[in-house]
């Protein structure tokens, strides 16, 4: 029996979408991409052309998980701006069509890259590429919400507090067995979350090298994917969650740069990178670095959490989901690690 998170019910869409995307025309035929573990998202290949299909998961899903409608919104908004991304179609929110909202958007051609050390390009073009990733995420910060019709994207005030206490539900409400070095991190976050400094921007919420698409031959990005987790938010979120990529082991596909000799890579260091970001930013330095990177251990960890716990409920997106639950404490102890350093 194939499970049905792998399924479309193309008899059902092809229809559907030739009366709502402009020009679209079947037949069509779909290949589920296998990247990714959140939102199920399929290749659509039609007579027409060849698109990009992105549903919520059929099942009972945690609240305010898998907004597709939030990330086609956000999608649309950056279409004119310096933050590259993928032109959308439309969003269908009437779930009787296919068994879940979803939206479409174009297929681009392009390069993603799994592996963080980038084994298959020279050293400049490494150099090249984390430069781009960088630019890309001052460009992300730079955009006037209120000018692209995003200002009500994400609620006002403090946002860490606002996301601790969201990870921290969903952690407890994804919880399989107590894990004692993410019992000893959410007790110091709760303790340390800075003061809001009113810094509200745009962030992307898992930025990280494999959510970018890089042109063919260039190190140029050509679509910043994966947006479900964007909102309005504080800024340094999404730069420690890029660095703490530098602190981490592979897990699964995600994979990290623990132990890598960064130099001899051509990729920067940590404080490099923050220097980078931080002069394209127009400040001057990042104070209390290590909060946000331990943050960011401890957001990956709960939503690798809520990965696990769908694979034991059976709706998971990803064949290999209930492995996942394993990294958990793992990735705890990293942040721990980053706040004695900082001590």
């Amino acid at each position: 029996m194939t499970r049905a998170v792998e399924n479309l019910d193309l008899a059902a869409l092809q229809p559907y979408l030739e009366a709502h995307i402009e020009g679209f025309k079947g037949p069509i035929s779909a290949e589920k991409f296998s990247g990714g573990q959140s939102n199920p998202t399929f290749k659509i290949t039609a007579a027409s052309g060849v698109y990009v299909l992105r549903r919520q998961p059929p099942g009972k899903l945690l609240k305010s998980a898998h907004a597709v409608d939030r990330e086609y919104r956000v999608l649309k908004a950056l279409a004119d701006t310096d933050v590259p991304v993928a032109k959308v179609y439309h969003l269908c929110e009437d779930r009787d069509v296919i068994g879940s909202m979803f939206y479409v958007m174009e297929f681009l051609e392009g390069r993603i890259f799994w592996d963080a050390a980038l084994p298959e390009v020279s050293k400049e073009e490494r150099t090249a590429i984390y430069d781009e990733l960088n630019r890309v995420l001052a460009a992300l910060h730079l955009v006037d919400v209120d000018k692209v019709g995003l200002a009500d994207y994400g609620r006002p005030g403090n946002y860490f507090q606002r996301q601790f206490d969201r990870w921290s539900s969903q952690y407890r409400a994804s919880e399989l067995e107590r894990i004692e070095p993410m019992e000893q991190l959410m007790a110091w976050l709760a303790d340390n979350i800075p003061e809001d400094d009113g810094r509200v921007s745009l962030v992307h919420g898992d930025y990280r090298l494999d959510n970018l698409m890089l042109h063919p031959t260039e190190p140029r990005a050509i679509a910043l994917l994966d947006w479900e987790l964007s909102t309005l938010g504080h800024p340094f979120a999404d730069v420690g969650y890029l660095c703490m990529q530098m602190r981490m082991p592979a897990i699964g596909k995600v994979s990290g740069l623990l132990g890598k000799d960064l130099h001899a890579l051509g990729i920067p260091s940590e404080q490099e990178y923050v220097a980078t970001y931080c002069k394209r930013m127009g400040i001057e330095k990042i104070d209390n670095f290590s909060f946000y990177v331990a943050f960011s251990f401890f957001r990956l960890a709960a939503i690798i959490q809520g990965v696990a716990k769908r694979a034991v409920d059976g709706n998971a997106s990803n064949k290999n989901a209930a492995e996942m639950g394993k990294y958990v404490g793992p990735l705890a102890e990293l942040a721990l690690e980053a706040i004695a350093e900082q001590q």
